[in-house]
């Protein structure tokens, strides 16, 4: 997942707003969204690979979902996978408070990761490159392959468009204009591409939301909704 934009407790009808891409390698085994057998409250894509997932939710309203920080000079072959770290919050029972605490404990054993989790009572951000469990209020939040709202041409722009989307009238148009947020494909300039260790060339093909190159890009777009009533809506 290399992409999140979400607002948190600002929209009238609904407490948490998410669209976010999935960005892998095209050769990386996947199944798409689904309810898992062997956790039938979990509604999550799953990676096939390792068996965790990048962005999920629960009957019961919990939600997590991880990017990757982009680093990859520090990057360390046999280090865990960051699925888990999504799939453990929505299979358990733990507060995103408390999850989170005690992640923090073993965080550096991961590569460098962001993760977002929340149970309709409180959403905490976790990264093992910041400082610790970091429980957020209400607002528009971005986040990519670099900390929490790190500014990003993509995440600027796509904070931007979720701002608007927000004073939309119906959801069925809040749905529509996030999804056309995710699918935009336009590269930052390159005076404005961070500088990550890839090289300018690829900074420039990963700096879009949508990324489409050869072996790699985006594998899905994803919109959830957790309404104020307790619904929930989950379109992949």
């Amino acid at each position: 997942m290399c992409l999140i934009l979400f607002a948190h407790d600002v929209h009238p009808r609904h407490r948490l707003v998410v669209a976010a891409n999935r960005d892998e390698f095209y050769a990386r085994p996947t199944a798409p969204a689904a309810f898992w057998d062997d956790a039938p409250g979990v509604l999550a894509g799953r990676d096939l690979r390792e068996g965790g997932t990048w962005l999920g939710v629960t009957r019961g309203g919990r939600f997590a979902a991880v990017t990757n920080v982009r680093e990859p000079e520090a990057y360390r072959v046999g280090a865990p996978s960051r699925g888990f770290l999504v799939s453990d919050f929505l299979r358990g029972s733990m507060s995103p408070e408390a999850y989170a605490e005690r992640l923090a404990a073993t965080a550096g054993e991961y590569n460098g990761f962001n993760l977002l989790a929340g149970d309709g009572r409180s959403l905490v951000w976790l990264s093992n490159r910041g400082e610790g469990p970091r429980v957020l209020g209400p607002g528009v939040y971005g986040l990519s392959n670099a900390l929490l709202d790190t500014p990003w041409p993509k995440v600027e722009l796509g904070k931007e468009d979720l701002r608007r989307a927000l004073e939309g009238a119906s959801d069925e148009a809040l749905v529509a204009a996030l999804f056309a947020t995710l699918a935009r494909r336009d590269p930052a300039p390159d005076v404005r591409l961070p500088a990550t260790g890839v090289g300018v060339e690829r900074e420039r093909a990963l700096s879009s939301a949508f990324i489409a190159t050869p072996e790699y890009g985006t594998r899905c777009s994803t919109v959830v909704f957790f309404g104020r009533d307790g619904a929930l809506s989950f379109t992949e």
